[in-house]
């Protein structure tokens, strides 16, 4: 069973990883960096410009919820489970299109880049309570995780396991989240405005945009 699991597993990301262009190479090396969620982050920032303990709050909580699901992916499951990544399988890497040289570390399940999107992705979607940041931010997180198979660094499985991760981490830290604020601000009412959550929308279409852009001159 899991021999014909990792069978289609292997073919589903070749499948994948054969539709490239040199444009779409370079927009993907774009869009797995750390850097394409800097401007989303800004946003969030600039949405809680009222409160500074709020503000403080809420940026100790986004840190906690990368540190976690990180941990929880690099830290532990990589090095309990072992699984090659595709791109250093040596029955398999040979046949991959790989960008820029860029083979990733060792193991690969499960995806930290996954884990890390889907935790941060998820626990702002529960801040917000808004239809369209959580329809952009979790829009967000799937193309990061679309990026990782494209670039061939990882198999849709270590894909699965680190959006599984992620959602729980996202979930249990904003429950975190909400019984502090209720201890520490004493009451709980809604920290985000409609306007905000056009905003933080708003920053991820932005910057699709930007990097659509970058990836004709790089």
């Amino acid at each position: 069973m899991l021999d014909y699991l990792n069978t289609v597993d292997q073919q589903a990301l070749i499948a994948i990883n054969s539709w490239h262009a040199p444009y779409f190479d370079q927009l993907m090396w774009c869009i797995t960096s750390k850097l394409s969620w800097a401007l989303i982050l800004v946003a969030v920032l600039v949405a809680l410009r009222h409160d500074r303990r709020q503000a403080l709050l809420v940026i100790a909580t986004l840190v906690l919820t990368i540190l976690i699901s990180d941990q929880i992916s690099s830290g532990l499951i990589k090095h309990t489970v072992e699984r090659l990544r595709p791109s250093h399988n040596p029955d398999l890497a040979s046949s991959l299109h790989l960008v820029n040289g860029y083979t990733g570390g060792l193991y690969g399940f499960t995806s930290s880049h996954a884990a890390n999107s889907f935790s941060v992705a998820m626990v702002l979607s529960l801040m917000f309570a808004s239809r369209r940041v959580t329809v952009a931010l979790m829009s967000w997180a799937m193309l990061q995780c679309y990026s990782r198979m494209y670039l061939g660094v990882h198999y849709p499985g270590d894909i699965i396991g680190g959006t599984l991760v992620g959602l729980l981490v996202g979930w249990l830290v904003y429950r975190l989240w909400l019984w502090t604020e209720h201890r520490w601000m004493h009451h709980y009412q809604p920290i985000f405005t409609r306007h905000d959550a056009t905003m933080v929308a708003s920053s991820v279409y932005v910057t699709l945009a930007f990097l659509a852009v970058l990836a004709v001159f790089i």
